[in-house]
C-alpha cells in the first residue's frame, strides 16, 4: 500500500516532520501525540497519524488500522498524563469545527466534561 506524501502547506503534517516544533508527548510508527496550543480542558492533546488525509472519515476508510492506533495512543498518553477519564473528539469537516485538514483526535480530560458539548 502506498502512503500518501506528506502535504507541504498542512501544519500537522509540518509538525510530523519536524519542521515546526510542538509538546510532543509520544511518537509511534503510525501516530504522533502532541499538547493542543489552545487548550479546551486541564489535559488537552491531539493524536495524529503520520500519514495525510484530510479528515477521519478518509483515513478510517485508507488505513483501519491506523484509527485503532491512535485510540491506543491516547489511551497511552492520557493514562501518562494521570487521567483515567477523557473524551476522544474526531471532528470531520467545517461544519464540525475542523479547521486543520489533517485527521486528528483530540483528547480532552483532566475535569469533569459536560454533555452535550454543543
Amino acid at each position: 500500500m502506498t502512503l500518501p506524501a506528506p502535504d507541504p502547506h498542512c501544519l500537522f503534517c509540518r509538525i510530523v516532520s519536524g519542521e515546526i516544533p510542538a509538546q510532543v508527548l509520544a511518537e509511534g510508527e503510525t501516530t504522533v501525540a502532541f499538547r493542543d496550543i489552545e487548550p479546551q480542558a486541564p489535559v488537552h492533546f491531539l493524536v495524529v497519524p503520520r500519514s495525510h488525509y484530510p479528515d477521519a472519515a478518509s483515513l478510517g476508510e485508507a488505513e483501519p488500522a491506523t484509527v485503532a492506533d491512535l485510540v491506543a495512543t491516547a489511551a497511552q498518553v492520557a493514562s501518562a498524563e494521570g487521567v483515567d477519564s477523557y473524551r476522544l473528539v474526531f471532528n470531520t469537516g467545517a461544519d464540525a469545527n475542523q479547521t486543520v485538514f489533517h485527521a486528528h483526535l483530540h483528547v480532552l480530560g483532566g475535569r469533569s466534561l459536560t454533555w452535550p458539548p454543543g
